[in-house]
């Protein structure tokens, strides 16, 4: 069957090689990963995603899906690429706290339509990032210690399998389906609505505080007692910084899940450090929480690498706090526990994670600084040693990295065995599949 044929198959655009567009299509949102794809779908509806993964059964073809283009591997040569970001319908139901949202949906313009009702999404840390891609993999950001996975907090979801047919999964519909949905990483079917619960938030306390890099080790002091038998509703993330052409920076970015007065009382131990350089401290609505950490918005270059870190003991501040940052842009250290280490009866294939804090590198990825910066995470991870585990969240890997980093064993095996159930002729594929 000739890749043309997908044009009719579909009420929405397609893009083949050669066609004006296509590249832009085709980019994913770290522009430093190239797509060799055959084509790129925009669909309109579910049925366009029917057509597609019907076409590619008898074309002997694999479908990717990327609403956004994050957490893209390049590893999808000759695939079918399928950008769901037209279905990005939002309904919220304040009065059974749910949201319905389609597939293309972001968590940025979630937040603002659950906001107005003082409720709030398990959003992550950028408002640009999908929902959907987010959730599938886990989904962990500022609301995590106190209400865990956000895949955790699905309870229905709508979705193209991969003969082709429009299903609807939940707990009583397909419980071994819901469950590796839910955290398992998305190649499973091609999801094209979630329901999902929110959470009650009428207060919120947070923001940054930055300091000169001279700080950094008593900011990491200070870091270190906001996370130690911290409560639930108060996360905590260590950020040092190197951007190029500005001096290095040290910086805590906070939210506190309540009363901003007790959000201040909780985190006053930030106004005890003098000389800082920034200071965004202050009452906020759930559909500002993506913008603390004031991450980028617009697709950029980048090489990162998460682990999770089993301490902060002396080898830890020798590696990444004493140490400069260059060639990197961004260490960060974020605080774990709470209900992120807790696993509930209903919960889904993101197990708990029981190590205390998450690790996450970033660095720019451009041709001439690739090398110094793979460099420079090699030199971090070898001076960390048993310090990280080796395990990650799957919202934490990286482009040559396996899914197998990201499951127990036991996990693994039985996702496997969904996948093959379910998808025996391996047509859908996920970014980090779970069958390599």
């Amino acid at each position: 069957m000739g890749i043309d044929e997908l044009r009719g198959a579909v009420r929405g655009t397609v893009f083949l090689p050669g066609d004006e567009g296509f590249d832009q299509a085709a980019r994913p949102w770290n522009v430093a990963v190239t797509q060799s794809v055959a084509a790129v779908v925009q669909v309109a509806d579910a049925d366009d995603i029917a057509g597609v993964v019907r076409y590619a059964r008898r074309a002997g073809r694999t479908v990717v899906t990327q609403p956004t283009g994050h957490g893209a591997t390049g590893d999808i040569e000759d695939a079918i690429l399928v950008r769901t970001g037209k279905l990005d319908s939002i309904a919220i139901d304040p009065d059974r706290r749910l949201a319905r949202v389609g597939s293309g949906a972001q968590w940025g313009r979630v937040q603002s339509a659950a906001a107005a009702h003082g409720l709030s999404g398990l959003a992550g840390s950028n408002p640009v990032v999908g929902v959907t891609g987010y959730t599938l993999g886990g989904g962990f950001g500022w609301l995590a210690r106190a209400h865990g996975w956000a895949a955790n907090a699905v309870r229905a979801i709508d979705l193209v399998d991969a003969a082709g047919e429009q299903t609807r999964v939940t707990a009583d519909s397909d419980p071994e389906l819901f469950w590796a949905l839910r955290g398992g990483g998305g190649d499973f079917g091609i999801v094209t609505a979630l329901e999902f619960d929110l959470v009650e938030l009428p207060q919120l306390y947070g923001g940054r505080v930055s300091w000169p890099a001279e700080q950094t080790r008593a900011v990491f002091e200070m870091f270190t007692a906001l996370t130690t038998d911290a409560p639930a509703e108060l996360s905590v993330w260590l950020q040092r910084y190197q951007i190029p052409g500005a001096a290095p920076t040290v910086a805590i970015d906070f939210a506190y899940l309540g009363d901003p007065a007790e959000g201040h009382a909780l985190t006053r131990v930030l106004d005890t450090l003098p000389g800082a350089i920034a200071d965004t401290r202050g009452a906020m609505t759930p559909d500002q929480i993506g913008t603390i950490t004031a991450e980028p918005t617009d697709p950029s270059p980048s090489l990162s690498r998460g682990e999770l870190l089993t301490d902060l003991g002396d080898a830890v501040v020798k590696t990444i706090i004493d140490a400069p940052v260059a060639p990197l842009l961004n260490i960060q250290i974020r605080g774990l526990g709470g209900a992120l280490a807790q696993s509930g009866p209903d919960g889904g294939a993101r197990g708990k994670v029981t190590e205390p804090y998450a690790l996450y590198l970033l660095g720019l990825g451009l041709p001439h600084l690739i090398d110094d910066v793979t460099a420079g995470f090699a030199t971090i991870l070898d001076g960390l040693g048993p310090h990280i585990t080796g395990a990650k969240p799957y919202t934490f890997l990286a482009p040559g990295e396996s899914a197998s980093a990201a499951f127990d064993e036991a996990t693994l095996t039985r996702l496997r065995e969904i996948k093959r159930a379910r998808d025996p002729h391996n047509v859908l594929r996920a970014n980090f599949p779970v069958l390599e």
